[in-house]
């Protein structure tokens, strides 16, 4: 017997903007959804660079990078709240790490599927000796929503949902996020209407 009632979880999903949303920060935007429950909703858009890479990141927080890998990897707008502040999506650090296991940086959020979210700056001091994370997104600012605010959207036709995938985050160049995360649906952005439900 299934529960209808039971709440809709977007964690570890992509939200992917529809033509409708014009909206500057959000237009064509892909959010990765690091959190999501009854309280509201948190994620970090992933495709839209700054104009400061971690070469410069670093600069400014007094760090030498020690990853010329990172160096002209650019910084992303993650979304408007706090956009003096550093997120870095990384994969775990853990080989093999249970879902309840401890992170190995302070303030890191485990996302359930592999990823963690980590806003303190001992991440940022192991990228400055040569360590840290393998494969990383770091952005300034996220984007986020209020009790029901998110499934509102989501039912006004605002955004699609799927199954993040991390080959989108890590390993597509971003000019072509918007529509690879679009071709896990089986779509193409010139099959979106920009008025939604009147076709």
């Amino acid at each position: 017997m299934s529960d209808d009632s039971a709440p809709i979880n977007f964690t570890n999903h992509f939200l992917i903007a529809m033509p409708g949303l014009t909206d500057r920060v959000f237009s064509k935007s892909v959010v990765y959804m690091c959190e999501h429950s009854e309280r509201g909703a948190l994620g970090l858009v992933i495709n839209k660079p700054g104009d400061i890479d971690m070469d410069g990141l670093f600069e400014k927080v007094q760090l030498s990078l020690g990853r010329s890998d990172l160096k002209t990897l650019p910084v992303f707008q993650g979304g408007p709240v706090q956009t003096e502040r550093g997120f870095v999506l990384h994969e775990s650090m853990m080989e093999d790490a249970k879902e309840d296991d401890e992170t190995v940086y302070a303030s890191s959020l485990k996302i359930p599927g592999g990823l963690e979210m980590t806003t303190s700056r001992d991440v940022l001091e192991a990228l400055s000796t040569g360590g840290g994370p393998r494969k990383l997104l770091v952005s300034l600012g996220y984007a986020a929503w209020g009790e029901g605010q998110l499934e509102s959207e989501i039912s006004e036709n605002a955004w699609l949902t799927v199954d993040a995938n991390r080959e989108v985050i890590f390993d597509t160049p971003i000019e072509q996020r918007y529509d690879k995360a679009l071709s896990l649906l089986g779509l193409q952005s010139w099959m979106l209407s920009p008025d939604a439900g009147h076709a």
